[in-house]
């Protein structure tokens, strides 16, 4: 029998619906997300570490699960709050329903809310911290949120990062690996597959790295260049990524992904801040200052870059057309780059895996 079930923000606003999934409490911080499909790679996108998704797209599900769109190991979100979700998915790869999969996975779920409402108010008074509760008053659920953790305060970086190095040899689905021309490190702090895939499918030997390692422990591998990946959190709380950058500085390409461009930022002496309601979806329009294209982007974060902060040595490369944020990053004289946004998609369009590229004629420019 299916449970009635709460979403309560810290505001104390409170959305009923049903419990779906695993049928157990969650907490989290709570953001919506614009994507009209992808939902198997938002949940497992490590850099939703911590947090409880809304989707603004109404029918979640109705694809199904399948083996080919992990993003990572796991379902990396700590709750998921749709409209409604389908029970009868139609894809030939699909193995198993939205509802069996979080199930799977012991995440909750929460269905027939309004999720309208919770993005307006998102919007209008920025994210804050929420909690499903299954049959349980909302008075009381807000209660025990008062008493957990904010998402400010975890580094969420060490739980999603590998614990050890690890190869990737598996290319883009329908493509064959080619022979390795460049060798590239990867800080792994809540990479996705999809990274690992267009790397390799590019001529790269792909190694990750635990975003502990230290710039010495990177260098010793001998690396043509290094990216530092995308990932969960407040890069504020990250000294150690940041002092690691500091040492790759000046030594071999670099290139930062969302996180990544913010611990470079930091790395550079810049500072960070946190976004109203953050910027999460695959529909953000980016310009590319170097050529004047604008790109529409898939992005997943909550903090961006302050522009004034930065040294003279570094400028900013892409910008956002919705509120002007820092969208990318470029040192002049050093071959360093990162963008804010997700180039290799998963979910969103493939726009900008142009990037890459960037990143690779960088390494051939090194070596010559």
């Amino acid at each position: 029998m299916t449970k009635s079930a709460h979403l309560v923000l810290e505001d104390g606003s409170a959305y009923k619906g049903y419990a779906f999934g695993a049928q157990t409490s969650a907490h989290g911080e709570v953001v919506f997300a614009t994507s009209m499909t992808g939902y198997q790679e938002m949940l497992t996108d490590p850099s939703f570490a911590g947090q409880i998704v809304v989707p603004t797209y109404p029918l979640q599900g109705n694809y199904g699960i399948n083996e080919r769109d992990f993003e990572s190991r796991k379902v990396q979100v700590s709750g998921f709050v749709v409209r409604g979700h389908s029970l009868r998915p139609s894809h030939s790869l699909s193995t198993m329903t939205l509802d069996e999969f979080l199930a799977s996975q012991g995440i909750a779920g929460i269905s027939g809310v309004d999720t309208r409402a919770i993005t307006r108010r998102l919007r209008s008074q920025g994210v804050m911290m929420g909690i499903i509760a299954v049959d349980e008053s909302p008075e009381s659920a807000l209660t025990r949120l008062k008493d957990m953790p904010s998402y400010g305060e975890l580094d969420f970086v060490r739980q999603v990062s590998t614990e050890k190095p690890y190869d990737w040899d598996s290319p883009l689905p329908g493509t064959k690996a080619p022979k390795t021309r460049y060798r590239v490190l990867i800080s792994d702090y809540g990479l996705k597959y999809n990274i690992l895939r267009i790397l390799r499918s590019k001529g790269c030997e792909v190694i990750a790295m635990p975003a502990t390692a230290s710039a010495e422990d990177i260098l010793a591998r001998k690396p043509d260049g290094v990216m530092l990946s995308p990932g969960p959190g407040d890069p504020e709380l990250l000294d150690y990524t940041v002092e690691t950058a500091k040492g790759l500085i000046g030594k071999l390409p670099i290139f930062g992904i969302c996180l990544g461009n913010q611990v470079l930022g930091r790395a550079f002496g810049g500072k960070t801040f946190k976004l109203k309601f953050g910027h999460r979806g695959a529909n953000h329009p980016v310009k590319d200052l170097e050529t004047g294209l604008v790109h529409i982007t898939a992005q997943n974060h909550g903090y961006a870059v302050d522009a004034d902060s930065l040294p003279s040595d570094v400028e900013v490369s892409h910008i956002n057309l919705n509120d002007d944020t820092v969208e990318g990053l470029r040192h002049k004289s050093l071959p360093i780059m990162s963008i804010q946004y997700h180039s290799e998609a998963s979910p969103g369009p493939l726009d900008n895996v142009y990037v890459f590229d960037r990143f690779i004629d960088s390494m051939r420019n090194a070596s010559k």
